[in-house]
């Protein structure tokens, strides 16, 4: 009996790469002492912007990379800071190439090993020109590039994560528009695996920090699994798919 693929979508950013490491060149130009704040602050607006221009409309749509360099202004000026447009561009350079959380590299390996279970995808609401310099350039993901069929990614749409219409994008690239439950997110935000729930999909959550599902949007769209990191989720996936008869 033949093997049924798993359609699998990683999340990038804050689940296979740590926005946290771009703290690593803040503290290059603000000290160590201020670099992970920092780090935390441009990751925090840089999502709420997301969720604020989804709110507004696509009429006022930036992309994710106009989203990024916005944010990070809006963290150094909150933290009473100055920065140069050479030093801007240059931590804009620096978040093309973060590192992966380190269980990544094991679960890109047990996805490499398992290739003839899985398609693997990246989703995010990253441009492609982003997208495409992550995957190459971060130091620990670049020897993984050509493991993922494709990225996908939500810029041409003109909305973000958790809007309904990127799921249905997602479930169109590859190739399940009317099997949302044959296809798995795997994601370290909440927002994107409620959102991912709402439309159908199964998700498995990354909990690194081990403190369960605390969101409370709803009791209904939760993770379809919880795993402590991405390797974990993968486990958790094939087990998942061989209970389901889904691979034979």
């Amino acid at each position: 009996m033949s093997s049924v693929k798993t359609v699998v979508a990683f999340d990038l950013y804050g689940t296979l790469l740590s926005t946290e490491s771009v703290a690593e060149e803040l503290a290059k130009l603000f000290g160590e002492d201020k670099a992970h704040s920092l780090a935390a602050a441009w990751r925090k607006y840089q999502l709420e912007y997301t969720w604020r221009l989804n709110s507004v409309g696509p009429e006022h749509y930036q992309n994710f990379s106009q989203v990024t360099r916005n944010s990070l202004k809006n963290a150094i000026l909150e933290y009473g800071l100055d920065i140069s447009d050479s030093q801007e561009d240059s931590l804009m350079q620096a978040y093309d190439a973060l590192h992966v959380f380190p269980e990544v590299p094991a679960a890109l390996k047990l996805v490499s090993e398992k290739n003839e279970l899985i398609d693997p995808y990246i989703f995010s609401n990253g441009t492609l020109e982003m997208l495409g310099n992550s995957v190459k350039r971060s130091p620990d993901l670049g020897p993984h590039a050509s493991l993922f069929k494709s990225l996908v990614t939500v810029d041409s749409l003109k909305v973000y994560k958790p809007a309904m219409k990127v799921y249905k994008h997602l479930l169109s690239e590859v190739g399940k528009k009317d099997h949302a439950g044959d296809v798995w997110l795997v994601s370290g935000n909440p927002f994107d695996v409620v959102g991912a729930k709402i439309a159908g999909l199964k998700a498995a959550w990354i909990d690194r920090a081990g403190t369960g599902w605390v969101d409370r949007l709803d009791d209904i769209h939760v993770p379809t699994i919880i795993a402590s990191g991405v390797d974990d989720a993968v486990k958790g996936i094939l087990t998942w798919a061989a209970d389901s008869h889904q691979i034979a």
